[in-house]
């Protein structure tokens, strides 16, 4: 049992700095002792702030914690008390939450939401296998193992409980703006709350608010009041199949809303294709047969077993934490890529097969080593405070390194174009300081970021002078990065 004192000490762990805090708990990053000193998140609850409700709430968190143990979910270790605190014992995870990581880009490109809604599915699918419900999922309650490698985590449990898809329940809980409609207006509710929740988290990722965006308590209450269905907005460059899907998560009439069952096998969650240890076997087992239908010239079996196991293989990038194993796999990947071109060319390129086949995008771009970025924007944001033009170019910039990243190419490049339009001209105004020099050494790597652009869109589209017209437009200015 932990030493019982007056501030929160756990006898086996030593205390740093405070990452978080709340109504009844505060967070601590803490090192156990010994020689691996593992980093670990301590959530200390005074045991004085708490109701019986509160309690009993605390002691139920604790016993589905124990229970769950899943990739995508915030592990707890151990938990211990003395006569002040409770102390819950967690999985660190440095890259603070989604709310934070949608905020720093304003939203994010439908690859990478995809990407995190496949890691959500499958933390609820193992739920669902253990008829545990959260009735509180929301950006802030999902946290980021590291923001070099986003792998999401669902944390927070205080609210959760067992209970099967059908049966109902009375209490009102969550949080008004990710709550489903039938929580605030009926009071009775099923576990698809989670579902609904989901929903409005994808809706916030796409376009950067959620649905139900209010400045205050009663314009929220009012909006769930009205029995208008959710507007996903048109001219956004989303796809059927995403839209579907925050359609069916998004129906106010919970008969309507998608099942569990049917939003596991939609084929936006496409959880067939998450990275998993079988991924590689399954995908060499296609390339195996893909060569042997190319070697006979049966090349739309070739083309087809080629994308099969692509979608396996994409996928896995963005798992491969060893940057030599990652570079390695991107090059195979980009050398069955050129493979299907040159299929696609042997074929008739209007053939109904091919138009319905969809080709994954992976980042292109040769690299011997880690892509992480080490620059000091979160300064320059910090600086910057005060002058939301710059924030705005920033946070445009920041958008189009992701859709780089999904290999989305020409649209990275407007990103750029349209960001460092902006900031070039910010620049010359800008006085001499710390602050001119952060923005300049940001200006300087999203120019070269967008030359090398040039050079991807060159070899898999066709020649533009995307570059010159930037640089032109910087000539225009007269701008210069002295």
């Amino acid at each position: 049992m932990a030493a019982s004192t007056g501030t929160p000490k756990v006898p086996e762990y030593i205390f740093a700095e405070k990452i978080g805090s709340g109504s009844f708990a505060d967070v601590y990053k803490a090192y156990k002792k010994g020689k691996t000193r593992e980093v670990t998140a301590i959530k200390c609850v005074l045991k004085s702030n708490l109701s019986k409700t509160a309690l009993d709430n605390l002691i139920l968190e604790i016993k589905i914690l124990k229970e769950l143990k899943h990739e995508h979910i915030v592990e707890m270790k151990d938990f211990e008390w003395d006569d002040k605190y409770i102390y819950i014992i967690m999985e660190y995870c440095s890259g603070g939450d989604l709310s934070n990581f949608v905020k720093s880009t304003r939203r994010l490109p439908e690859t990478v939401c995809q990407r995190f809604l496949q890691q959500l599915a499958a933390a609820l699918k193992y739920m669902r296998e253990k008829k545990v419900s959260h009735f509180d999922l929301k950006p802030s309650n999902i946290l980021l193992k590291s923001r070099s490698n986003p792998i999401l985590k669902i944390g927070d449990f205080g609210l959760a409980q067992h209970l099967p898809e059908d049966d109902t329940n009375s209490t009102i809980k969550g949080s008004p703006l990710y709550m489903a409609p039938e929580i605030v207006l009926k009071h009775q509710y099923d576990a698809k709350v989670d579902l609904w929740s989901v929903g409005v988290i994808l809706y916030e990722c796409l376009f950067g608010k959620a649905p139900y965006s209010s400045k205050t308590m009663n314009e929220l209450i009012e909006k769930i009041k009205k029995d208008k269905a959710i507007d996903v907005p048109y001219g956004t460059n989303i796809s059927q199949d995403c839209r579907n899907l925050l359609q069916c998560c998004l129906e106010r009439d919970v008969s309507k809303r998608i099942d569990f069952e049917g939003f596991f096998s939609h084929p936006f969650v496409d959880l067939e294709h998450k990275p998993s240890p079988e991924s590689m076997t399954k995908a060499t087992e296609l390339l195996t047969m893909a060569v042997n239908f190319d070697e006979c010239q049966e090349y739309e079996e070739a083309f087809r077993h080629y994308n099969q196991a692509l979608q396996y293989l994409v996928p896995l990038l963005h798992v491969e934490g060893d940057a030599s194993k990652r570079t390695a796999l991107r090059r195979k990947i980009s050398e069955y890529l050129s493979r299907t071109e040159d299929l696609k060319k042997i074929m008739n390129n209007d053939s109904e097969t091919i138009r319905n086949i969809r080709i994954p995008t992976i980042q292109r771009q040769e690299s011997t080593g880690s892509t992480e970025y080490q620059g000091n924007r979160e300064e320059l944001l910090r600086l910057t405070a005060t002058t939301p033009q710059i924030q705005t170019a920033i946070e445009i910039a920041a958008s189009g390194e992701l859709y780089a990243n999904e290999g989305s190419y020409a649209t990275a490049f407007e990103k750029y174009q349209l960001a460092l339009g902006k900031l070039l001209e910010l620049l010359q105004s800008e006085p001499k300081g710390r602050r001119k020099d952060l923005l300049r050494e940001e200006v300087t790597r999203w120019m070269s970021q967008a030359e090398h652009l040039k050079e991807v869109l060159n070899r898999v589209t066709s020649p533009g002078n995307y570059t010159e017209e930037l640089f032109v437009m910087a000539d225009d200015k007269n701008c210069s990065l002295q």
